[in-house]
């Protein structure tokens, strides 16, 4: 859980851009809702020296002392990097230079890297023309450069979250976890639409069996706040990603922050379902056109249930308490209108509007 600098500020971010993320985390309650990790993301490289270390841009005039704020607000401080010769935004990538970038974030006192596949994927399909269009060479030599990377993160001894963030090309959840890796994207980027996020969200149906506490499928971070969804819209945001276990990384801005969209960030109840001890993602129930039913088993033999409405207009959505655990009824609990509903059995149904969701949990 944490704040990346992408989704708002893209390719403008600054020091001066991060300090202030990390005051509004303590400001805000964030940090103590969970909200811990500061990332910078992609255009803080500068230039390599003649022995090769990397150096931020002028936008970034110290990076041991931004570490050093970021850590003195107890928090933890995030960057990125490619295993390409550039990032995305043709910045400096990491190729050839693994074990000292690593030495280099180490001791600048960086407690995540999130490593972005971006040029690399040039290399890879130099690679693949080369030997008659063979797919697994590239895939092949993708995972070589993502496990060099985890090999140097280790080898500084500073414990470092380590984020692949390669789109989900070639299944990284079948060979994240052997690279050490801590988490790995399953799609492509993410943008502050209802369709993509919707669309984002509902493909994550049967990765469940991939993630657990340590290593966790993530469909990247979230858009709350960004302003271009309604409140239901980005209440379905957020419950279908704590119902999926996803890294909770808010992408805004967190100095003109609503009301509303703090409490949808910064809900207890929500986030406790993200962060569940049992460390188990949630998995789709059933679709029936365009209403979801999804489950996520919780600790104490509990089961949150989102129930989506996918549609333009109202709709009622139902569940089977008995097909999820509870044939002799339950107690049920509605997170985003903080009440019990009381003890129920057989199906219940919730009347949601358009793009809306009902976020419940299920115990005995």
């Amino acid at each position: 859980m944490g704040w990346n600098s992408w989704n708002h500020f893209a390719g403008k971010v600054t020091d001066a851009d991060v300090r202030s993320a990390a005051d509004s985390l303590v400001s805000t309650g964030m940090r103590d809702a969970g909200y811990v990790y500061v990332n910078v993301d992609d255009t803080w490289e500068g230039k390599r020296d003649a022995q090769g270390v990397i150096h931020p841009n002028e936008r970034f005039p110290d990076m041991k002392a931004l570490g050093d704020y970021i850590h003195s607000k107890g928090l933890k401080f995030g960057i990125y990097s490619s295993p390409g010769a550039q990032t995305c935004a043709r910045y400096e990538g990491s190729l050839g230079h693994e074990a000292q970038d690593a030495k280099t974030y180490a001791e600048w006192g960086v407690d995540f890297l999130k490593y972005d596949l971006c040029s690399f994927q040039q290399n890879m399909n130099k690679a693949e023309a080369e030997h008659s269009g063979d797919i697994n060479v590239g895939k092949e030599l993708m995972i070589a450069a993502y496990k060099k990377m985890g090999e140097a993160l280790k080898a500084t001894g500073r414990p470092i979250v380590y984020s692949l963030c390669q789109y989900g090309v070639d299944q990284p959840w079948k060979w994240g976890p052997a690279l050490g890796a801590n988490m790995w994207r399953t799609t492509d980027d993410i943008n502050d639409t209802y369709g993509r996020m919707i669309a984002i969200g509902s493909s994550q149906a049967g990765l469940s069996k991939y993630a657990g506490p340590g290593h966790w499928n993530d469909p990247d971070m979230l858009e709350v706040g960004n302003g271009k969804m309604t409140e239901d819209e980005y209440k379905t945001h957020m419950s279908l990603w704590v119902l999926l276990a996803a890294p909770l990384l808010a992408g805004n801005d967190l100095t003109k922050m609503s009301a509303v969209d703090k409490g949808i960030l910064t809900s207890k109840e929500a986030i406790a379902i993200d962060q569940d001890s049992l460390g188990k993602q949630g998995d789709r129930l059933y679709e029936s056109g365009d209403l979801d039913v999804w489950t996520k088993r919780l600790s104490g033999g509990r089961v949150a249930v989102g129930l989506f409405n996918r549609s333009w207009d109202t709709r009622d959505v139902s569940v089977d308490l008995a097909e999820i655990g509870f044939k002799n009824g339950a107690n049920l609990r509605d997170i985003w209108a903080q009440k019990n509903l009381g003890h129920q059995s057989g199906v219940f149904t919730s009347r949601i509007p358009k793009h809306g969701v009902t976020l419940i949990v299920v115990s005995k």
